[in-house]
């Protein structure tokens, strides 16, 4: 095999596929053939209005032309390449492209509110007291959230409801400050006991 470095990609690649090459350069003929055509199209314009007894100007519709046709060369310009075929698309990894899996390393707000709860359980690890004033309020809210959006009550608004959807052990948990910091199994429970709601 020569030294050749195309891609199986690029050798199955049919002429049609090819990305397109950017646009000649327009010299003095580009814009000769862009200011002929505003000119024709203005006089068109001018003429015909004329006839209909309207009179404007033909310098500011050759110069609206001028805009149109500019505008029409710009966008064509930008116009982005079609999309491969998915045979031909190559994989998610060699393109550079996420692979549907989270990446914990970059900082956005679901790893920064993440961040928070590890901070906050890690912190209350072993102090009740601390695990009751700062994971017990929060997780209170979001379970109040939760009947609120889900089930139209709130804990307060309708308790002997809320009682029964959330059970006894979790209302238990949430009236009544834990003696210990549950352990990481019975969060858990809590957790899949929320997400039942």
């Amino acid at each position: 095999m020569s030294g050749s470095s195309a891609s199986i990609f690029d050798l199955l690649q049919d002429e049609e596929e090819q990305p397109r090459a950017a646009p000649a350069r327009r010299g003095v003929g580009g814009w000769l053939r862009l200011g002929l055509a505003a000119a024709g199209l203005a006089a068109a314009v001018v003429l015909g209005l004329r006839m209909v007894g309207v009179a404007v100007s033909p310098a500011a519709v050759f110069a609206g032309f001028v805009a149109l046709l500019l505008l029409r060369r710009l966008t064509l310009a930008l116009v982005p390449p079609p999309p491969l075929p998915l045979r031909l698309r190559r994989p998610a990894q060699e393109r550079g492209e996420p692979d549907g899996h989270y990446d914990w390393t970059v900082r956005d707000a679901l790893g920064s509110s993440v961040g928070r709860w590890e901070t906050k359980l890690t912190w209350s690890q072993g102090e009740p007291a601390r695990f009751a004033k700062a994971v017990l309020p929060v997780l209170a809210e979001l379970v109040d959230e939760l009947l609120r959006q889900r089930h139209g009550v709130t804990r307060a608004g309708d308790p002997v409801r809320s009682r029964a959807l959330l059970g006894e052990p979790l209302w238990n948990f949430l009236e009544s400050p834990p003696k210990r910091t549950p352990a990481p199994r019975d969060l858990a429970a809590i957790v899949a006991t929320l997400e039942k709601l």
